[in-house]
């Protein structure tokens, strides 16, 4: 059976694009050339301590250039979930995003708690406050689960280790909003308007990009960049369609794709 032609590529940020606060080599060059070849693009990020419009300023200062409409994050996603009458929700995530998202209360009952990056905001009593609302019936919501993330200074703890705590004392299993969760996948094809299975999704993380993009059956490319060398030593890696050494490599690898 003949595959559907690739319409859409969806590239990782962090650890694809760039790392430890620059590009990485030929990135700029390689997203270039990708506008230039027709197909369409999306950013994806798990990115959830920032706004978008953040994201993007940053994006800009390592000369990577990223419309508005292209970068998904599991932010987006949360407010479009959350924009119903009646929500109301206990928000465990960074201030920066409390302009962001609809529904917050201060008070119970809860609708919902919702989990990102809360580094600046963690302590027992906000923990606690989680625990009890989940308990009392409110649906846990995690924009992403990640278990560390990388900075110039080393590894650090991811929220997947704050949804954990709250899954693993009310006995319960957060609905994942950002990647892997195909929701996530579903809606950046269906925002080009190509099929799935007519995309490309490009990133480091085996667990996450690989793993959410498999799952939906989207092609895969994993780089061995970011994270690759961490998850190669766990046994993680191996389970994309194409490896490549960087991003750089990306153009030609899909020119190839796209001929056959």
């Amino acid at each position: 059976m003949t595959r559907t032609a690739i319409r859409a590529v969806l590239l990782d940020l962090e650890g694809t694009l760039y790392a430890r606060g620059t590009a990485l080599e030929g990135a700029a060059q390689a997203i270039e050339t990708l506008r230039a070849s027709g197909v369409g693009l999306r950013f994806l990020t798990n990115t959830d301590s920032k706004p978008a419009s953040v994201i993007r300023s940053e994006l800009a200062a390592y000369g990577l250039t990223v419309h508005e409409e292209e970068l998904f994050t599991p932010v987006v996603a949360a407010r479009q979930l959350l924009a119903t009458a009646g929500a109301r929700v206990y928000p465990l995530v960074s201030p920066a995003l409390l302009g962001e998202l609809p529904g917050l209360a201060s008070e119970p009952p809860f609708t919902h708690v919702l989990i990102g990056d809360c580094r600046d905001v963690l302590d027992y009593p906000a923990l606690d406050n989680a625990f009890r609302a989940v308990r009392d019936g409110a649906e846990l919501l995690a924009l992403q689960r990640g278990r560390y993330f990388k900075r110039e200074d080393g590894d650090h703890l991811d929220t997947g280790a704050v949804v954990a705590a709250v899954e693993y004392s009310a006995g319960t299993t957060a609905r994942v909003l950002g990647k892997p969760a195909a929701d996530f996948f579903e809606l950046a094809a269906r925002s080009l308007g190509v099929p799935t299975d007519a995309c490309v999704v490009v990133g480091d993380d085996a667990s996450t990009d690989i793993a959410g993009g498999n799952a939906v059956g989207l092609r895969t490319v994993q780089v061995r960049t970011g994270k690759y060398a961490d998850q190669r030593a766990e046994g993680l890696t191996g389970r994309a369609g194409h490896e490549i050494d960087s991003i750089a490599d990306l153009p030609a690898l899909l020119a190839e794709l796209m001929s056959r």
